[in-house]
């Protein structure tokens, strides 16, 4: 929640680029913006390919769903993204935010700026939720199992947070058991020792049906 999530190995070479280019060729989804998730479990490494993918989009602008969350309301961000960032960039305009400080537990006095551009990426756990999917150009999932994430999670933020993580364990199950977002992913995103890997989403599956093979 506090700090960048582990760096993962670059990408295979124009993985990423390649992702860029169909995320580019996407219609619209929110006014003139194409508005795509990073979602998955904390620690999964949404923080880190939102970043990169930022990179291989030319500098497109991220929005972590951590700048709207606070400590009462870990999941409780849905409405205030609706009325501060998704309604002005629908409407054409720029959005303005307050993000959330974790360590004073308040909002910013100053809000952020986050102009319409072609693509806009909203990372976070649940950025691809219930409430949020008809904003959606795209939903991308970090396919990594939920025990190994928030393993990844501790290890990266110490054991000075781990009350705050067994508190977020248990939160973000009930998230997900009640709003999954996996079902409806476009695109899982897998980590291995050569970078990511791109595999159809059930979305993407559901929409198109199964593969066909040919011998």
């Amino acid at each position: 929640m506090y700090s960048p999530e582990p760096t993962a190995p670059d990408g295979a070479p124009g993985t990423l680029d390649a992702l860029a280019r169909r995320l580019r060729a996407l219609p619209p989804s929110c006014g003139a913006v194409r508005v795509v998730a990073v979602d998955g479990h904390a620690g999964s490494g949404k923080t880190t390919l939102a970043g990169r993918l930022a990179a291989a989009l030319g500098g497109a602008p991220v929005l972590h769903t951590d700048d709207l969350a606070t400590h009462d309301e870990l999941f409780g961000w849905a409405g205030r993204l609706r009325r501060d960032v998704l309604g002005p960039l629908a409407r054409g305009t720029a959005a303005r935010y307050a993000p959330y400080d974790w360590v004073e537990r308040r909002f910013a006095a100053q809000r952020r700026r986050l102009d319409p551009a072609p693509v806009v990426l909203l990372e976070g756990v649940g950025s691809g939720r219930r409430a949020v999917r008809p904003y959606l150009a795209h939903l991308l999932w970090m396919d990594l199992p939920d025990h190994l994430a928030w393993r990844r999670g501790e290890l990266r933020d110490g054991p000075e947070l781990s009350a705050f993580w067994d508190g977020w364990r248990h939160a973000e199950r009930l998230h997900f058991a009640a709003d999954p977002s996996r079902p409806h992913a476009d695109t899982l995103v897998g980590q291995g020792k050569q970078g990511y890997t791109l595999l159809p989403g059930p979305a993407a599956v559901d929409r198109n049906g199964p593969p066909s093979h040919t011998a």
